[in-house]
């Protein structure tokens, strides 16, 4: 991120705009300004800090919500004018609640991924009442027996008719993701994985078919 701070052209006004963008899922969350004490908060802290035009003050996004966004790169546009934020938001962009400002909502890969950061933030930071911190205070035989229980009750979903597949397979799937933040397998890696296969020939018994 070095000579973003230098080169950054404000406005009259001291400001410049700050597009923010969720690195995974690719999605524009919100739209703000930033002065350059809030730019160079940003770059320095690794959090997004923006200037409210309306109040006339600094703000640090997630500073009473919770909402907080850490920054992964930020870089500037064609004209320096105006700024790039890519960050891995850890709750919803817009004050109304909402993943993003603009009404979009992330696919099933930014749920996972999201889903993924906070199982993660919870194994550190272990909050009393939660499920997921008894899952992991509860080790790893635990977390693998839930895994075994939540497949068998999707396999029984499937065979009948009341519509409970979906919950169930939800249920698996964030037992899964507890697994691999327990182990320390990510998701990127196992996303390789499947990269990996979609151009090699499907396996029978672990022989290559035809």
């Amino acid at each position: 991120m070095n000579g973003i701070l230098e080169n950054a052209k404000f406005s009259a006004d001291g400001l410049i705009p700050a597009i923010v963008q969720d690195a995974r899922t690719r999605e524009v969350l919100t739209v703000a300004y930033m002065n350059k004490e809030a730019l160079q908060l940003t770059l320095e802290q690794r959090e997004t800090y923006f200037w409210s035009r309306s109040r006339q003050q600094l703000w640090h996004k997630g500073e009473t919500s919770g909402n907080s966004q850490k920054v992964i790169k930020v870089s500037l546009d064609c004209d320096q004018d105006a700024v790039l934020v890519e960050v891995e938001p850890s709750g919803p962009a817009c004050h109304t609640g909402a993943y993003s400002c603009f009404g979009a909502e992330p696919e099933i890969e930014g749920v996972l991924q999201e889903l993924y950061a906070l199982i993660e933030e919870r194994k550190e930071q272990r909050p009393e009442g939660s499920y997921t911190a008894y899952l992991f205070n509860s080790g790893l035989d635990k977390i693998l027996k839930k895994v075994g229980e939540e497949a068998t009750e999707t396999i029984v979903a499937a065979k009948n008719t009341d519509g409970g597949l979906i919950s169930e397979t939800a249920d698996l799937i964030y037992h899964l993701l507890v697994l691999l933040v327990e182990r320390g397998v990510t998701l990127d890696e196992i996303s390789g994985e499947l990269k990996s296969r979609r151009n090699s020939p499907p396996k029978l018994g672990g022989v290559p078919s035809p």
